[in-house]
């Protein structure tokens, strides 16, 4: 048979959040296996140029229920790194109805497995932050889809570019005295971005079967204040941490 009429037997992967923290690495590792990888993105002009010639690029919003049943065709397995909050006021209700959208797609679209990098946290904490309560409903709402789903539970992720992390850096380096949240109490297992990297594809080749939850991290344990507290020592930073109940929006924004 011809070269060119020579049918691919590779698996077709799909990877949402393509342009993301951990996204954009995973495409690199993804592109070496062999398999067909096709990217999910609301501007694929943007991310055509990051990507491999013989990676897929498919305009798509996780928003826009009818524009993932053609990204989602002869699926089989999906990748759904999507996180709404930055930038939006109600980020649980978007994140809800971005995960909806795509459990319902990948069920229509006969997906076998989706693989979820969610947070690490105990639900019943009372600490325990609305991010992270919302990423934990997401993984709720996949795996009530039917479609098998491999949740990874993942502490701040450390590496440079990390949005948490420099979210931590650029506080901890700016304010001498910060005014904290409850949930920065709550303990957590940070973890390198690389080790991230090496669950997400090892999830490739699980042997099929049930939902499965893996909670990934160090064997650290430690809080978010912790980790301020050892950033500024490192630095030589002198930094004083003060509690408060509550913390709006609006003090967040200020932070």
């Amino acid at each position: 048979m011809p070269d060119n009429l020579k049918v691919s037997t590779a698996p077709t992967i799909l990877l949402t959040g393509a342009s993301g923290y951990v996204g954009g690495r995973l495409i690199k590792l993804l592109e070496q296996q062999p398999i067909q990888l096709r990217c999910l993105a609301r501007n694929p002009e943007k991310l055509r140029p990051l990507v491999k010639d013989s990676t897929e690029v498919v305009r798509g919003d996780v928003l826009e229920a009818q524009s993932l049943d053609e990204a989602l065709k002869g699926v089989s397995t999906a990748y759904y790194l999507v996180h709404l909050m930055s930038g939006s006021h109600d980020f649980e209700k978007q994140d809800r109805e971005a995960a909806v959208n795509f459990a319902q797609a990948s069920k229509r679209a006969g997906v076998q497995r989706i693989i979820y990098l969610g947070g690490l946290g105990d639900d019943s904490d009372p600490a325990l932050s609305p991010h992270l309560r919302s990423r934990h409903e997401v993984g709720e709402i996949l795996k009530d889809s039917g479609v098998e789903t491999i949740e990874f539970r993942a502490g701040m992720v450390i590496g440079a570019g990390s949005l948490s992390y420099q979210l931590m850096k650029s506080l901890t380096d700016r304010l001498p005295v910060m005014l904290c949240p409850r949930w920065l109490a709550t303990p957590t297992q940070p973890i390198a971005v690389d080790d991230v990297l090496e669950y997400l594809i090892a999830a490739l080749d699980l042997p099929k079967g049930e939902n499965r939850i893996f909670e990934i991290g160090s064997p650290d344990v430690v809080t978010y204040a912790d980790l301020i507290r050892e950033y500024a020592r490192q630095q030589g930073l002198r930094r004083w941490l003060i509690f408060v109940p509550v913390l709006t929006p609006y003090l967040s924004g200020l932070w």
